[in-house]
């Protein structure tokens, strides 16, 4: 059985006193919401953190604001923000991110902020203790060598959340406060390309909120691709949202892909689209142009190369799904969910 490390625990009520209570603490001290991530990497001595900071207590983390656009907060659980009529209405990407996220269970505890700020992933860096110390453990935590490309002289662990790349390409903001003050940034500005250094967020910062921009005009779609219908990490996702005019010509895009970085990628969807109308055609050629950008390393579950063809297909169908063509039959197929 893997037990847990020793550490302190602390329960705020407010942000203000979490974010007082992790200064004090300092480095060693970490956040912890629903917890489906960080207790089984504590578990496995991934993360051992002298104190945690529960968030589950407070409230203000857990409010849905609609103002120009869709204010979201980070502790809402899963299962709220998929049951939340804003989003399924106004936000179908991020809809079908959360609604695809691990299983019931684990969306009844996991927040947004949680999934948001998700540990990066990787076959060597992913198992028990004792496994790990057996090759010398790897470069995200205790070792030297990144053992999925020995010669790398950063981690290549993969980003795996599926909340990112959707809320990326809906325009999103994130807000950070921390005991010196608030500030605010793009979400995708969140992230570094390191599997270790994966957050560009400080560790006395708690982030408190997702804020969505008016979702007049846009259309989205999240597409994911794993083994299983329920429970896996993504090995691949595609989120796209598209603007256009009442004529079908696109004003504007955003593609972000998933799972084939450190980080989410970010296409020039917007470049790529801009003036044109989403014809097969179009479509076939912009889906080749955004495969181009994935870089899957062989960390992950499936064959790498075939999660590198599979790409473009991906984008396709996240892209046909904007354009209003019906899907529902592929997503079953492919995704085996009725979304």
């Amino acid at each position: 059985m893997m037990r847990l490390p020793w550490f302190r625990w602390h329960a705020p009520r407010s942000v203000a006193e979490a974010a007082k209570i992790l200064a004090g603490e300092g480095p060693q001290a970490m956040l912890i919401a629903g917890g489906t991530d960080l207790v089984p990497n504590m578990k496995r001595r991934h993360q051992e953190p002298a104190a945690l900071v529960a968030l589950r207590g407070v409230e203000g983390l857990k409010k849905i604001a609609n103002g120009a656009g869709l204010t979201l907060g980070a502790g809402l659980t899963l299962t709220e923000v998929v049951e939340a009529r804003q989003v399924r209405e106004h936000y179908g990407a991020l809809y079908q991110a959360a609604a695809q996220v691990a299983t019931p269970h684990l969306r009844n505890m996991g927040t947004l902020g949680g999934n948001v700020c998700l540990d990066t992933r990787c076959t060597y860096y992913n198992q028990s203790y004792e496994w790990r110390r057996a090759i010398d453990f790897c470069m995200k935590k205790d070792g030297a060598t990144c053992w999925v490309a020995t010669a790398s002289k950063r981690c290549v662990a993969v980003s795996s959340t599926d909340t990112a790349p959707a809320l990326i390409a809906l325009g999103a903001k994130v807000r950070l406060a921390s005991a010196g003050g608030a500030r605010e940034l793009d979400l995708a500005d969140l992230y570094n390309n390191d599997g270790m250094a994966y957050l560009t967020r400080r560790p006395d910062e708690i982030l408190t909120e997702i804020v969505l921009p008016p979702a007049a005009g846009w259309k989205s779609a999240y597409w994911k691709l794993r083994r299983r219908g329920a429970f896996d990490f993504p090995v691949l996702g595609v989120a796209a949202a598209v603007r256009a005019a009442p004529d079908g010509t696109v004003e504007d895009a955003r593609i972000v892909l998933g799972a084939v970085a450190s980080r989410p990628i970010v296409a020039k969807a917007g470049e790529l689209l801009a003036g044109k109308r989403l014809t097969d055609d179009v479509i076939e050629e912009v889906a080749a142009k955004v495969a181009s950008r994935a870089k899957p390393m062989d960390n992950t579950d499936l064959e790498i190369y075939w999660r590198k063809e599979v790409v473009p297909a991906f984008v396709g169908y996240a892209l046909r799904e904007v354009r209003g063509d019906d899907m529902r039959a592929t997503r079953m197929r492919i995704a085996r969910q009725a979304l």
